[in-house]
């Protein structure tokens, strides 16, 4: 990096805490976890002993009390590594969040502790079939029956289906009443009516898992309604605009994976005579892979700081952090594959791999699409 962002001592020993886990539990399998689509619980594990799924969870529940800069920072170096593991990873965070912002005491005291330490993994459950950028479309139901509600429905492309243990779950609880009439709540593996269907087959994170969840007369405890009824949508928003940060986090890591890979390969390669990157066109090209991928990083950053400094209305801000991050990695990749030429395209090096992983962060916790849609909102509001 030409740039430096001063990190607290703190904030670096985090950095290289990662790394190493990276460098040890993961770059020398991703590229075998991509081929045969596979999820391998050894470097979630690492992370566990080190307590980085503690580091949103306060203190008070066994968690490291940190904020969104520095799980942004845990994110984006495991996406150096592997795009796929830091999903599962930033996944349980986007389950753990919910319960963290919105939760009771008595929830939070049941599962933050687990959460924290790394014992239990997360999942958020929102899409449906019909229901993705368009959310207010979901179909799945909450029925309350004395002391308890039953779910049915279906929900679609659940990261770490299956492989969580704590599952949050938007359903309706009136459909009469619209996007009002959603709740959220608290689903457990093992409970009675709900299963987990295939694992989807993805371009790329194939590392992390993906599957449907199925809720046939789920029956769930009525305390594990986070927060009241008819909030549902409230926490999913919310939980989607502190968790934004960390989609463009994942897309700072690709990015610098790429750009890293690619500039070696090109001052190493020779042709005509001398190393690839001597010729203009090639050097002008990493000029610009570089000044896009750090005005990335320095949007992502300064937003997660001004999210942690508890400022209420950040929704725009996290918007632009994951649009922007996220389309400057994506162009970053295919630059990346241009530069190294056939080898970028053979699957026995890496950057077909970013390429591939790098497309869907531009899809999920919201497309870029729908990020503009906010951030269109949000200077309404500013400009009247």
């Amino acid at each position: 990096m030409l740039v430096k962002y001063f990190l607290t001592e703190e904030q670096s020993l985090l950095v290289e805490l990662v790394k190493r886990i990276g460098e040890e539990y993961i770059a020398p399998y991703a590229l075998n976890w991509d081929e045969k689509e596979a999820f391998d619980m050894k470097p979630i594990q690492a992370l566990a002993h080190a307590d980085l799924f503690g580091i949103i969870v306060p203190k008070e529940y066994g968690g490291l009390g940190m904020g969104v800069f520095e799980m942004c920072l845990a994110v984006e170096w495991l996406s150096y590594y592997c795009a796929g593991v830091s999903t599962t990873y930033a996944a349980s965070f986007l389950g753990a969040y919910p319960i963290i912002l919105f939760g009771s005491k008595e929830q939070k005291e049941k599962y933050l502790p687990d959460i924290a330490s790394g014992k239990k993994l997360c999942a958020f459950a929102l899409t449906e079939p019909q229901a993705g950028s368009d959310a207010f479309a979901i179909k799945t139901t909450a029925k309350k029956e004395g002391d308890y509600y039953i779910l049915n429905g279906v929900k679609q492309w659940i990261t770490n289906g299956g492989i969580a243990d704590i599952y949050v779950v938007v359903a309706l609880t009136d459909p009469a009443k619209g996007p009002r009439g959603a709740s959220a709540f608290i689903v457990e593996n093992g409970d009675p009516g709900f299963s987990v269907g295939k694992k989807e087959k993805k371009l790329g994170l194939k590392s992390s898992v993906t599957t449907d969840l199925i809720f046939n007369d789920c029956k769930i405890p009525a305390e594990r309604l986070i927060s009241r009824e008819g909030t549902g949508f409230m926490v999913a928003l919310r939980t989607l605009d502190y968790a934004r940060c960390g989609a463009g986090a994942q897309a700072l890591g690709v990015a610098q994976a790429a750009f890293d890979v690619s500039l070696k390969h090109a001052k190493r390669r020779i042709q005509f005579g001398q190393p690839v990157y001597n010729f203009q066109a090639v050097n002008h090209t990493f000029a610009e892979m570089a000044m896009r991928l750090e005005a990335a990083r320095a949007l992502v950053y300064q937003v997660a700081k001004f999210i942690d400094s508890s400022l209420k209305e950040f929704s725009g801000a996290s918007a632009m952090a994951k649009c922007f991050a996220t389309d400057q990695a994506m162009w970053i990749c295919e630059r990346a594959i241009q530069m190294m030429g056939g080898y970028g395209y053979m699957r026995d090096y890496p950057v077909q791999k970013f390429f591939r992983d790098v497309k869907c962060l531009q899809i999920y916790e919201g497309t870029n699409e729908i990020q503009k849609n906010v951030i269109a909102r949000e200077l309404s509001k500013l400009y009247k």
